[in-house]
């Protein structure tokens, strides 16, 4: 078994696309209107429009209802990335902080509400848990 992605499902697939393509640098793959790929070197993430939840079953997913999962990149210097935001733009949960796990995380919402971490292993036993994994 392997992850391959994880899918946000929203109201506003364009919104959203344009919000992880400038936070990533990676260009999304529109196969249709309705549904979008940031296809990374480790995983995927997917976005969904509201419009493909009855292809799930009616009623499977709600849009900007998550208040449980966290959507993490890893990036070569997070610090640059937060100096780098468009702060009037980009809401931030927590500016870049030294996590006692060793990552130096930089904590935002996704315009629908969704938090997202990106992350510099900072200590030498996270700098050793991520090496060799593709930035």
């Amino acid at each position: 078994m392997n992850l391959v992605s994880i899918r946000l499902i929203t109201d506003d697939v364009d919104r959203l696309v344009t919000f992880y393509e400038r936070m990533t640098g990676v260009t999304a793959v529109r196969p249709t209107p309705d549904f979008a790929e940031l296809r990374t070197k480790n995983g995927t993430l997917a976005i969904g429009s509201t419009r493909t939840v009855a292809l799930f079953g009616p009623g499977s997913a709600e849009p900007a209802a998550n208040r449980s999962a966290i959507v993490e990149f890893i990036v070569d210097d997070v610090n640059a990335l937060f100096d780098s935001l468009p702060a009037e733009t980009i809401e931030v949960v927590q500016r870049p902080t030294t996590m006692p796990w060793g990552n130096r995380s930089l904590l935002v919402r996704d315009p629908d509400g969704t938090l997202v971490n990106f992350f510099t292993p900072e200590s030498p036993d996270a700098v050793a848990r991520f090496a060799g994994t593709p930035r």
